[in-house]
């Protein structure tokens, strides 16, 4: 039995006349009729008593109506999800974030918009460092995630550049550098850390991520090279060992958004400033509508996003 049978049945059922029926169908009589007749013959039961003005449902065919609109319902909610899922707009997606992209009011806002913009796709959340993100893509764990830093191996993964921020000094409040100014201006120049021990986001055995050896290298670029005293696992340990008076480290802007207090945190200045990027990563031609959608929803959010977060 097709789908436009079940129809045909309904709209007899619902006219309880043939010729109405064909009408609202579109449709002329005679097929009509040779169709409700095709549908009793084919479940072998009398769903129509024919009547001098129109027909009237048997006790068969009342249930049968029941089930039939069930059924109808059933394949609408089907049709409507498979399109749904097509366009991108129900499904699920995982995505990874690395503890300093985590951070950036940007992915928030990304995030929360996609949860407004298509709540029938479920959302899974997970935080690594930059290369477990990169494998977990690789072997289908996660659909995108946030990084803060170009992957070291970015074989078959699409990378969506979505912000550039600067890198601003951290401090123990009590620091001779933190209340220090040049003319008004309290921004430092890179070199004037050069002789204080650093204090880098890394993994717990001791290895500074791709953003650590962005700072070592802009370090260099500046004159010297940075004594790494602490490698801490997440930014809020970086910090907390600041405020301690452990060291002093280099954070993207939005870091400094979590007040932490006993740190105070410092404009670079001069041409040896370094700047972090925020990435999107995907895998190379993912098939998925959520994916896609996602991704589109960044970039857009990303053009016209502004950070506004205040540096001394």
């Amino acid at each position: 039995m097709e789908i436009r049978q079940l129809r045909y049945f309904i709209a007899v059922a619902e006219e309880r006349h043939i010729t109405r029926a064909a009408e609202r169908l579109g449709m002329q009589q005679p097929p009509l009729s040779r169709q409700i007749k095709a549908i009793e013959r084919e479940i072998n039961v009398q769903l129509f008593q024919r009547k001098a003005r129109g027909v009237e449902l048997t006790a068969a065919g009342r249930v049968f109506l029941d089930d039939a609109r069930a059924m109808l319902l059933d394949l609408e909610h089907a049709f409507d999800t498979a399109r749904r899922t097509a366009r991108g707009e129900q499904g699920r997606i995982s995505v990874g974030y690395t503890t300093g992209a985590g951070l950036h009011p940007l992915v928030q806002r990304v995030i929360r918009g996609f949860r407004d913009a298509f709540p029938q796709v479920s959302m899974a959340l997970a935080e690594d460092f930059p290369y477990d993100l990169s494998e977990r893509l690789r072997n289908d764990q996660i659909d995108v995630a946030f990084i803060r830093t170009a992957l070291a191996n970015p074989d078959g993964i699409v990378i969506d550049s979505l912000q550039e921020e600067a890198v601003v000094a951290a401090l123990p409040s009590g620091h001779a550098l933190a209340g220090r100014k040049t003319g008004g201006d309290t921004a430092l120049p890179l070199k004037a850390l050069a002789g204080e021990t650093f204090v880098l986001y890394g993994r717990p055995q001791g290895t500074v991520t791709l953003q650590g050896n962005a700072i070592m290298t802009g370090c260099e670029a500046a004159g010297f090279s940075p004594r790494v005293g602490y490698i801490a696992p997440h930014h809020l340990s970086t910090l907390n060992l600041v405020a301690a008076g452990f060291g002093v480290s280099l954070v993207s802007a939005c870091v400094q958004r979590m007040n932490i207090e006993g740190v105070v945190f410092r404009r670079l200045k001069g041409a040896a400033q370094i700047k972090v990027p925020l990435n999107l990563a995907s895998r190379h031609g993912d098939a998925s509508a959520v994916v896609r959608q996602f991704r589109v929803l960044a970039k857009r959010t990303a053009n016209s996003f502004r950070m506004d977060v205040k540096v001394e």
